[in-house]
């Protein structure tokens, strides 16, 4: 008997945004409705929800097309986001001397699954 699947996932890796700044948009959104999600994410004034919007968009795309399931019975049961690699640059200063600037990076990951009313 094969198994029903109820749940779609999407990535994106190696952002170039800061995580602790995407962890605030993700948490405004953990646990609620894939419709009530994407309203908080249009007025979300940060930078990362553009970003967020567009993996929740794709996850929303593969639960339809690749499982078959409705998306307005979809919530978002997984939201993180994860440090990726950081680009290591260097601010010239004064008297020959450099600061370092770190460049970080995120990998961004939404699962959606399906309401079991």
């Amino acid at each position: 008997m094969a198994e029903q699947i109820s749940s779609a996932r999407a990535e994106a890796k190696t952002v170039r945004i800061a995580a602790r700044k995407v962890r605030l948009v993700v948490d405004l959104i953990r646990g609620k409705s894939v419709a009530e999600a994407f309203a908080i994410l249009e007025f979300t004034p940060r930078a990362a929800s553009p970003i967020v919007k567009k993996v929740l968009h794709s996850a929303v795309a593969n639960a339809e097309h690749n499982y078959d399931l409705e998306s307005a019975n979809l919530y978002i049961s997984e939201a993180y986001v994860n440090e990726g690699a950081t680009l290591k640059r260097f601010r010239p200063r004064a008297k020959g001397m450099a600061s370092p600037i770190n460049k970080r990076t995120s990998h961004v990951v939404v699962v959606v699954s399906e309401k079991n009313d």
